[in-house]
């Protein structure tokens, strides 16, 4: 997205078992700090975290996300050349994304985006309803403790 003229970053973790975003971060660079910014707002251990999908941009090839991964036992899963349906949750999402926030708003610093992303992540877990999750929200599919 352009933010003042600049280019800026979002990275978000999806939940497979959900649909839910389970981690978001917006940035000025496609770096493993974007990444690690993501990781950082969790709400579960990274022991929890079985394959982190990413695409296949250099900026995901770094030692200091290899490092993490390698630590807690989580699984790369890079899209593979002409494989697109190993990250058609993400690129959905993405979609969403890009539809419901970025497309729509204009942007002067990167500190709005930033809260404007956090309300996006709220309403997408707690209000929007999913399809795959049986038209919940992935917060409530998950307080009900349903599995995909």
């Amino acid at each position: 997205m352009r933010v003042g003229g600049e280019w800026a970053y979002v990275c978000l973790l999806a939940g497979l078992a959900n649909r839910g975003i389970t981690g978001h971060s917006a940035g000025t660079g496609r770096t493993a700090d974007l990444v690690m910014a993501a990781f950082a707002t969790l709400g579960f251990p990274l022991t929890e975290v079985e394959v982190f999908h990413t695409d296949r941009g250099g900026g995901f090839d770094d030692a200091r996300i290899d490092g993490p991964l390698d630590v807690f036992d989580i699984g790369g899963s890079p899209s593979g050349k002409g494989d697109p349906y190993d990250n058609a949750v993400v690129e959905s999402t993405n979609r969403l994304l890009k539809k419901g926030l970025i497309y729509r708003n204009h942007h002067t610093g990167l500190e709005q985006p930033r809260s404007d992303l956090n309300d996006y992540v709220w309403w997408s877990d707690d209000q929007r309803l999913h399809s795959t999750p049986g038209y919940r929200s992935p917060n409530e599919f998950t307080q009900q403790g349903l599995v995909l």
